[in-house]
């Protein structure tokens, strides 16, 4: 029989993904069913930003997500995942304000309500840009449910918390210690403060004591605050400044007294044992403040200048108003020295402004008694991280909760339901604008001025995108949801709060376990970041090798429980092996025969050695993969069936079928082709939920030769494949692995001395073990043309040809005599010529490993991945000097 070859087009992702993506989307495929009788499985987005563009954060992330609903809906469950976006309060706010700059105009001049409404238009008209983008993936989605935080529905959720809250008593307002953003002018968590190091100084000021020539010197980072300080506090068990306490001092240049207190916060080794405390422009010192009554002496504007309380440095810059006070205290005698300081300060994580803390009255929730059930829910196991440290990570935020700022001096998005009696004060909270104040029955009312804190809405996402406060069918159904797949930064501001509001407004957990995901890193392993144009734009990526290409090179490049180190040329792992599985699945379906077979029927009693082992081999990475599923180790469940497919199918099965498709008996042509139409559906099953795309172009192909049954319409529902069951053989997979050890070390030999691949080759193997012997004689013709092996010699007697190449292997050694198959003078050169550069590359690494500077500030993964390479740099060179000595002495 001559060899049908799959001489077709090759496998164009462009022709393919978004004519399926189309016809999912028409036929409903995604969409979730509250009345099914199916068991539910659901995932709600985590709702990228309306400003957000794609990045391989995203990809990676809702690839991810992908991946477990597809193979759930595969399962026969009812899978939901529901997409949305968030209005991103400041980030949006600050983009429109940049385009009102341009045409001269502020939102003030503008007015809050054709400002919101200015806003809103951008966002609606940006919110559904990465949302789309994601389609490209190809996400499946309920895109028909996509939510907005936004939505008059999930609007209507956060008010009716904020109100359960505020009446419950856990939602209160106050003067406290907020992180504060002059740039931005608005108040912001603790969560969106990141601290950097930065080289600053520590300056010593002198205090007069009053009444005596005696001073106190006072160590500080921030010296423009001492304007607004109210006292000096020692540790009273300070023996060296026990008499100072209760005397007054003067404050240097604005010459306000100030008494000396004594506080146990107060740390002896710090500076000189003596602080500064300005309650109004430091957490710990407002505690002291609240602990000895002291005043709140703020000095400075919104806009982080100084203001009248400064004196004459009003209107100063903070830091301008710094230069000039420290001036001022050297020239008057009070600054007594500088000392070179690192300092941590804390930035805005969206305009990276240093934060001022600064005493402001704000929005607060109590979380101290919303945390409870949230740590008592991983104690009890009920709530699940992987990987599993991250749980630590949690508990330790919520162990040392504080209450949550949740007021913003934004105009865009959830206004505060609060309203003010302009005659009497009276504090009214409401759902709508009350029409008079119930104290007085005024109608001179007024809302609060803030919005929420984005994050506010946010922890609601798991209910309130399907209909809550109402008791929705899609809430009966769908909620709780499953799985939340997310990045560590924001365990806190997203993951903790929603299972505290899961809690507190269901009476249930909304998850019951979350997949944290590594940060992407370029090929440096520095973390991918648009400020450093060193991102990777996935849909590039995607024009250039398809989207199934860009999904399975990002999870096998995603080491489980690690961060990925992803370069431009990563994607042509996915890209290859796309291509290996569409290569392999023509010429299969083009093997298959003229006639229509049972593609989920095995010929038991006909099978031979290679169709049991094959058999085996697939049950055996059915049960892995599936474990990896159960672990959430998806990298670890990819790399199993990339293996599976590429080396034991595609390199193996296939190769050793060839023979029996062209020269088999007609009995052993049909068993082959069963098996390997058996096989190759469930291979596209397995890989459908990593590579959609192409498992359905190549699946819906397979079913046109199943016999009888109504036409297949889309591989989406599966089924996600069973064992065959009775199968699994250690026995016989172990005699093939020493077989397949065989003709790769044969392939090796003739890779390294550089054998021509068209040219066959004469093999003796000295055997010591008896076994083996038996195994390699009795299995002859299924290695033979794969080690394209001419003549072969298997006895314990053989002696070693002249002028040939040697390995040892366990029980065997085997030599591959070399004249005419190759030019040994010119291997000796390329051999030597390689050897050269593989040293002068091994020098170059090591005295960089040897580098103490390089050891002590490259990132751990850089230093990681350099020992690596020197690794392989030594066990090339050492194979290649193998090799020399042995054509050297020819």
């Amino acid at each position: 029989m001559e060899e049908k070859k799959s001489k077709g087009k090759p496998y164009n992702p462009k022709e393919t993904e978004d004519r399926h993506y189309e016809r999912w989307l028409k036929a409903g495929y995604f969409k979730g069913d509250p009345h099914s009788s199916h068991d539910p499985f659901t995932i709600v987005i985590p709702p990228p930003n309306v400003t957000d563009v794609l990045h391989l954060g995203h990809a990676l992330n809702n690839t991810i997500q992908d991946i477990l609903i597809r193979r759930k809906r595969m399962n026969g469950f009812e899978a939901e995942w529901l997409p949305g976006s968030d209005h991103a309060g400041i980030a949006t706010q600050v983009i429109v304000e940049k385009q009102l700059a341009k045409e001269n105009i502020t939102r003030r001049e503008l007015g809050r309500d054709k400002f919101v409404e200015r806003v809103r238009t951008w966002a609606y008209r940006n919110k559904d840009l990465i949302l789309n983008q994601l389609k490209k993936i190809g996400c499946s989605c309920d895109w028909e449910r996509t939510r907005f935080t936004l939505d008059p529905d999930l609007s209507r959720a956060v008010t009716e918390v904020f109100l359960r809250l505020y009446r419950k008593g856990l939602i209160y307002k106050g003067y406290r210690i907020v992180n504060w953003c002059p740039k931005d002018q608005t108040s912001i968590s603790d969560d969106e403060v990141e601290h950097k190091e930065i080289d600053s100084h520590l300056w010593y000021i002198r205090y007069k004591l009053k009444g005596s020539d005696d001073y106190l010197t006072v160590a500080t980072t921030r010296p423009e605050t001492m304007l607004g300080d109210t006292a000096l506090a020692v540790n009273p068990t300070d023996a060296r400044y026990k008499k100072m306490v209760g005397k007054m001092v003067i404050l240097p240049i604005l010459e306000r007294e100030i008494p000396v207190i004594a506080d146990n916060f107060v740390d002896l080794e710090f500076g000189t044992g003596v602080v500064k405390v300005t309650p109004a422009h430091d957490p710990n010192d407002f505690e002291i403040g609240r602990r000895h009554d002291l005043p709140q002496i703020n000095i400075m504007n919104l806009d982080g200048t100084l203001n009248e309380n400064a004196g004459k440095y009003k209107g100063l810059d903070r830091f301008e108003g710094r230069a000039h006070l420290l001036k001022d205290l050297e020239a008057r005698g009070h600054l007594v020295k500088s000392e070179n300081y690192k300092l941590s300060v804390g930035t805005h994580d969206r305009c990276h402004t240093i934060v001022e803390p600064m005493l402001s009255e704000q929005w607060f929730v109590k979380m101290e008694a919303l945390a409870g059930p949230a740590i008592e829910a991983v104690k009890s196991g009920k709530l699940r991280f992987h990987p599993d440290h991250w749980t630590k990570t949690y508990l330790h935020w919520l162990e040392n909760i504080r209450d949550w700022c949740i007021s913003r001096q934004l105009w865009w998005g959830h206004r505060i339901p609060i309203y003010y009696c302009q005659d009497c004060g009276e504090v009214i909270a409401s759902a709508t604008a009350p029409a008079k104040c119930p104290a007085c029955d005024s109608t001179n009312i007024l809302q609060d001025e803030d919005v929420l804190d984005t994050w506010f809405s946010s922890w609601l996402w798991p209910f309130s995108v399907f209909g809550w406060p109402e008791d929705t069918d899609m809430l009966k159904k769908f909620y709780p949801t499953d799985v939340l797949s997310t990045a560590s930064e924001i365990i806190f501001l997203w993951v903790a709060r929603m299972v505290m509001a899961g809690y507190e407004f269901m009476g249930e957990l909304p998850f019951s376990d979350v997949y944290i995901h590594g940060t992407v890193r370029d090929a440096n392993g520095v973390k991918m970041s648009k400020s450093l144009g060193n991102g990777i734009d996935p849909l590039l990526i995607i024009d250039q090798y398809g989207a199934d290409a860009l999904r399975v090179s990002m999870i096998l490049a995603t080491p489980d429980g690690q961060d990925p180190w992803i370069a431009a040329n990563s994607f042509e792992l996915g890209r290859n092996f796309n291509n290996k599985i569409w290569n392999a699945s023509r010429f299969a379906i083009m093997n298959l025969g003229d006639e229509k077979i049972d593609l989920d029927y095995l010929p038991k009693d006909k099978l031979v050695l290679i169709d049991h082992w094959i058999l085996s081999r697939l049950d055996k990475t059915i049960s892995a993969v599936n474990r990896s599923f159960d672990e959430f180790r998806l990298n670890a469940a990819a790399k199993t069936l990339y293996d599976f497919v590429w080396k034991d199918f595609c390199d193996w099965y296939i190769e050793l079928a060839k023979p029996r498709f062209y020269e088999g008996s007609e009995e052993d042509k049909k068993t082959a082709r069963h098996v390997t139409g058996y096989i190759l559906k469930r291979i596209l099953l397995l890989m459908h939920p990593f590579i959609p795309f192409i498992t359905e172009e190549i699946y819906l192909q397979l079913m046109t030769l199943q016999a009888d049954g109504a036409p297949t319409e889309t591989i989406v529902f599966g089924p996600w494949p069973d064992k065959v069951g009775g199968f699994e053989n250690d026995e016989l997979e172990a005699k093939l692995a020493r077989i397949q050890l065989v003709v790769n070390t044969i392939r090796n030999i003739r890779s390294e001395m550089n054998v021509p691949p068209g040219k066959r080759a004469d093999v003796y193997i000295r055997v010591h073990d008896n076994e083996l012997a038996k195994t390699l004689n009795e299995y002859i013709d299924y290695y033979k043309g794969l080690a394209r092996i001419e003549n072969i010699v298997i006895s314990p007697d053989v002696k070693r040809p002249p002028m040939s190449a040697a390995t040892v292997l366990p029980g065997a050694e085997i030599f591959i005599p070399l004249e005419g198959l190759i030019d040994i003078d010119f291997e000796r050169n390329r051999l030597s010529k390689e050897l050269d550069n593989l040293k002068n590359q091994l020098e170059k690494l090591s005295r960089k490993l040897a580098n103490s500077d390089f050891l002590a500030n490259a990132p751990a993964e850089v230093v990681v991945r350099d020992r690596a390479k020197k690794t392989e740099f030594e066990d090339r060179i050492e194979k290649i000097n193998a090799n020399l000595e042995q054509l050297m002495n020819w």
